[in-house]
């Protein structure tokens, strides 16, 4: 490193947090609004029937600092923001049938399930609906809700509000939206809801009539056929994964079959894999992807 370069420093922040998650290195917000000196280190001292009563802080100055366990408190770090609890969770207020009360909901079901606590609690301080990050959160929690914890009436009220959203031009954020519909006409579909399924079909395919120009909207159209007609589903990473008996490589690769499968029968097929082909392909990956499938011949020779 040159002498005049810098180690970048890592942003700090104010925040409120639980005595119990002060770190060392925090910064207590003083009366006078002022920092004090840095957290040295933190021990907890229990009562005198030994529950855990206070969070005693060193500071770098020699001074000690108390806080009630349970209590909040301001502080100046750099910490990332921690994951509320379960138990955090159920005490957010949020406004009735919003996308945070409907994650709310979904993990009162899985009260120890992190692949549902942890994106709950990453979004259920406010979800933003022009953020990429929070739709492509708010639909890898459909997926796991589907393929995982076999929960289609959760991933239904998570896909409603992916669903509802219209295309506005940003292909970064409809990614998400497109695969929400595409996972929504599926099970539609195998619901015995074919009207949803056309709707949600129709709606995947309104991208393909975005171009205006005549020319460029033909080499598209033709370009799209082709990926219709030659899909990657990723068969030679799969058999790899599974000859290497790789489980979360294997995974990977599936998911991402899946979710061709998935667009591709929003479209109705294509030239080489109709409808049918693609309903059975999907129920496959749906059960190899499902924890504690049982293998079988699918699983060696897909």
């Amino acid at each position: 490193m040159n002498s005049s370069e810098q180690p970048a420093s890592a942003e700090v922040r104010i925040r409120t947090v639980r005595a119990e998650q002060v770190s060392v290195g925090d910064r207590f917000i003083t009366r006078h609004g002022t920092p004090s000196a840095e957290v040295r280190s933190l021990r907890i001292l229990p009562d005198s029937f030994g529950t855990p009563a206070l969070v005693e802080a060193t500071l770098a100055s020699g001074h000690k600092a108390t806080i009630a366990c349970g209590s909040s408190i301001r502080v100046h770090t750099t910490a990332p923001a921690p994951l509320l609890s379960y138990e955090d969770l159920q005490a957010l207020p949020v406004e009735p049938e919003s996308p945070e009360a409907v994650l709310l909901s979904i993990a009162e079901g899985y009260p120890e399930e992190p692949a549902v606590l942890e994106p709950t609690a990453r979004l259920a301080r406010g979800v933003n609906l022009k953020a990429g990050a929070h739709l492509e959160a708010l639909y890898d929690l459909a997926h796991r809700l589907v393929v995982d914890l076999d929960d289609r009436a959760g991933a239904w009220r998570l896909l409603d509000i992916l669903t509802a959203l219209e295309f506005d031009g940003n292909f970064g954020r409809w990614k998400s939206v497109e695969s929400a519909l595409a996972l929504a006409a599926f099970l539609a579909y195998d619901g015995g809801d074919y009207d949803a399924a056309d709707r949600y079909g129709q709606l995947v395919r309104q991208r393909d009539h975005v171009e205006s120009d005549p020319l460029q909207a033909k080499l598209t159209a033709e370009l799209r056929q082709r990926e219709l007609d030659q899909p990657n589903l990723f068969d030679r990473e799969v058999h790899r994964a599974v000859a290497g008996r790789d489980a979360d490589a294997e995974r990977q690769w599936r998911t991402q079959r899946l979710g061709t499968l998935l667009y591709l029968l929003a479209h109705g097929g294509s030239n080489t894999l109709d409808a049918a082909e693609l309903r059975r392909r999907i129920h496959h990956e749906l059960n190899a992807l499902r924890p504690g499938r049982s293998g079988g011949p699918w699983q060696q020779s897909s």
